[in-house]
């Protein structure tokens, strides 16, 4: 472990990554959402919290805009930040590879098992203890959905900080 990744708890961050197709809807919002509640825990030094897409056509492009209005209209602070694909390294990297659809999914397990690397990827409403919830978060690119799949990133990001907070301790 390198020193600049020492915290205060003496040990690294327990990083998560965000996933869907091309990192500028779903996965920003997961990211936002799951930040501010991290923030809002005190936890901001123990965990981090990133975001791709498996595809490569928003590469550079900030959050769609209905996406960032869904963000601003909730009170969920807004990343500066421009969509990325998914890397090997980010496989190595992160702790949690959190996936919001079912090919996306496929579409990381395929590539962790060809990086030789033993993590699964887990989807996001895996964490809503909800019988009634659907697998996976619509594409709001598609659906124009962006208040109800911001309900749905809501639900389940407090079940993922609960679930890594009994995990580790925090």
């Amino acid at each position: 472990m390198m020193v600049d990744e020492l915290r205060p708890t003496g040990r690294r961050p327990v990083r998560v990554l965000f996933i869907c197709a091309g990192n500028i809807c779903r996965s920003p919002m997961a990211e936002a959402v799951f930040r501010h509640k991290v923030e809002q825990a005190g936890l901001g030094h123990h965990v981090e919290v990133d975001s791709a897409g498996v595809g490569a056509w928003n590469v550079g492009e900030p959050p769609h805009r209905s996406t960032i209005r869904e963000l601003r209209r909730r009170g969920v602070p807004v990343p500066q930040r421009r969509a990325r694909q998914i890397t090997p390294e980010d496989l190595e990297r992160f702790d949690y590879l959190i996936v919001m659809d079912l090919n996306n999914l496929n579409m990381v397990r395929t590539m962790a098992r060809h990086q030789g690397v033993p993590k699964e990827p887990r989807l996001l409403l895996e964490f809503l203890e909800d019988e009634r919830a659907p697998v996976e978060v619509p594409d709001p690119f598609y659906t124009h959905t962006y208040s109800d799949v911001f309900n749905l990133v809501d639900r389940a990001t407090d079940g993922l900080l609960e679930a890594i907070r009994r995990r580790h301790g925090f």
